[in-house]
């Protein structure tokens, strides 16, 4: 007796199961979000030490997001051919040497690249730790889970500052670095262990030019916005050649892209309305997860005059309200299946939240800090694993690495973006403001000028009148590019607001593909189209499509073009 495909399917895991095959997945993405954010808190500690400036700060965290960016896409790419266990593995090791390496730089240019290559092992696992979700997790219960990765990424998003300041105050800034290799290897090790998904793999041919189109097209971009305004003028030669030559490398990527056997971010996708808000959304999410993390930091330190651990404790009330937002949300989206509500409230939140932060002066009362802060993280945490939870159920199997790794990509290149030109434009403002209040304290212009050249002070070093101007010019500062960034949360609210509201699928990735893949079911489907009249295969048709399907010619029948005679 045959068995339906229904019934050949393989079963749903349990809870349990899903937890330990997850355990390592989730060690991964922390791994991951903490080699951006443990070192946020001793950037001023870094830069000092390595004879830095403003743009080496803004750069030591970009090299970081750029890398990340730029390899997403290629990692989703490479989901979709190959064995997704082997190249998480992969990635964690990448992520490992380059920690070691960044651990033991000696020059601001030496860590900026060792933290790029940093990145390249952080896409991976950003891209890869979500796909491997939707292979054993199906919509609907992913909820859950995906509130478990929310949670993780909340503790690696603003409690990486935290440690990373108790790292630095206690044992050196070196450490930040070294902290997460041991937690990497155990990743591996679990991964290795827990994990056991079905083998899978399809011809790989990368499409090699489009690749390094997008990364440069993206890079330049990147560092046209980061230098704009400090090393050029805005209104310069060299400005419109950086963003002219930009906009023409991703014009070709694109062109590319459209002709490739296998594209790298397959621009059908963007047929998909859902997968198109989402990206757009990601933008925004992405300033605000991780433009918060590092300018936060930077504010509890030059304004407020704390120390790294200081201000990393001071965090916590975002990590609360991100934890809090992110589980509990993921909890009744699996329950209930209403996930749009959700979403809508996360967009207000983080818009709310970014106009909040922008009152943040040099002597704003902590409770009212930490309430802004609170709101802003609970508006991300709604929103941050969402977004990839509606993209995954609306995509064809297929097509779910290379789905998934595009919202990732956005999210980075706006946060990658994000901190580029928030940075520029810090320092742009930093620089004007110190220049005027030291002259009016009578220091000369070229005095002035000097000490707001750009470079990160050491406040315990500085006259008392000296500090209070640097103080009050970093409040200031910080406030403003909160307040930037408000019209993207607007924009996010908008974009949600405008998805489909499509139901939560039940069956997860592996089943999703096994149905599809089944022989059994492409020949009971075969059969039921042999044996069934073309007469009631077309009232069938009409009745759910609303229309007739055309037959080929081998499929008509004399009854059919009796039926084209009636209707003409």
């Amino acid at each position: 007796m045959s068995s339906s495909p229904r019934e050949s399917a393989p079963a749903a895991m349990s809870r349990r199961e899903v937890l330990e095959a997850i355990s390592g997945l989730l060690a991964g993405m922390l791994v991951a979000i903490l080699s951006t954010t443990v070192v946020s808190t001793s950037l001023p500690v870094i830069v000092t030490e390595l004879g830095g400036d403003q743009a080496t700060f803004t750069w030591i965290i970009t090299a970081t997001l750029l890398a990340t960016t730029v390899s997403t896409p290629i990692w989703g790419k490479l989901a979709d051919m190959l064995d997704r266990k082997l190249l998480v593995q992969l990635a964690l090791a990448i992520f490992v040497v380059a920690s070691v390496a960044s651990g033991f730089a000696q020059d601001p240019g030496t860590l900026i690249a060792f933290r790029a290559v940093q990145g390249i092992g952080a896409g991976g696992l950003m891209a890869l730790v979500q796909v491997i979700f939707s292979d054993i997790v199906s919509p609907r219960e992913r909820g859950r889970y995906m509130g478990l990765l929310g949670g993780i990424m909340a503790l690696g998003i603003a409690g990486g500052p935290l440690l990373g300041g108790v790292i630095t105050d206690t044992i050196g800034w070196r450490w930040n670095f070294y902290v997460a290799v041991p937690v990497a290897i155990v990743a591996i090790i679990l991964i290795q262990r827990t994990l056991h998904l079905p083998k899978h793999s399809r011809r790989v041919k990368i499409d090699l030019l489009g690749a390094a189109l997008i990364a440069g097209g993206v890079s330049l971009l990147l560092i046209w916005v980061t230098l704009g305004g400090s090393q050029f003028e805005w209104n310069s030669l060299t400005s419109w050649l950086m963003l002219g030559g930009a906009i023409a490398l991703l014009g070709l990527a694109i062109l590319i892209e459209l002709k490739v056997e296998e594209p790298i971010i397959p621009l059908s996708l963007f047929q998909n309305r859902t997968f198109t808000l989402t990206t757009m959304a990601s933008l925004a999410v992405g300033v605000g997860m991780f433009g918060t993390s590092v300018f936060l930091s930077q504010y509890l330190q030059l304004s407020r005059g704390m120390t790294p651990t200081e201000s990393g404790i001071f965090t916590l009330p975002q990590v609360a309200g991100m934890l809090v937002a992110s589980t509990v949300a993921g909890a009744v989206i699996s329950r209930t299946g209403a996930w749009k509500r959700w979403m809508v409230t996360g967009a207000t939140l983080l818009t709310v939240g970014l106009a909040l932060m922008s009152t943040l002066r040099y002597d704003t009362p902590f409770g009212l800090m930490f309430l802004y802060m609170a709101v802003l993280g609970l508006g991300v945490g709604m929103l941050m694993q969402n977004l990839v939870l509606v993209v995954q159920n609306t995509v064809d199997v297929s097509e779910i690495g290379a789905a998934s790794a595009g919202v990732a990509f956005f999210r980075t290149l706006g946060g990658a973006a994000g901190v580029a030109a928030l940075g520029a434009a810090l320092a742009a403002r930093v620089r004007t403001e110190v220049e005027s209040g030291l002259v009016a304290l009578g220091i000369s212009a070229d005095d002035a000028s000097a000490v707001g050249s750009g470079s990160i002070p050491d406040l315990t070093t500085l006259p008392e009148p000296v500090r209070l101007v640097i103080e009050q010019a970093y409040g200031l500062a910080i406030g403003e590019i909160f307040l930037i960034a408000v019209p993207l949360g607007v924009l996010t609210i908008v974009l949600v607001a405008l998805l489909p509201n499509i139901a939560l699928g039940t069956k997860n990735g592996i089943q999703q593909r096994a149905e599809k893949d089944s022989p059994l079911e492409a020949a009971t489907r075969d059969e039921i189209l042999a044996d069934t009249p073309a007469e009631l295969l077309i009232e069938v048709a009409t009745d759910v499509g609303g229309g007739a399907p055309v037959l080929d010619d081998a499929e008509r029948g004399p009854q059919d073009d009796d039926r084209d005679a009636a209707r003409d």
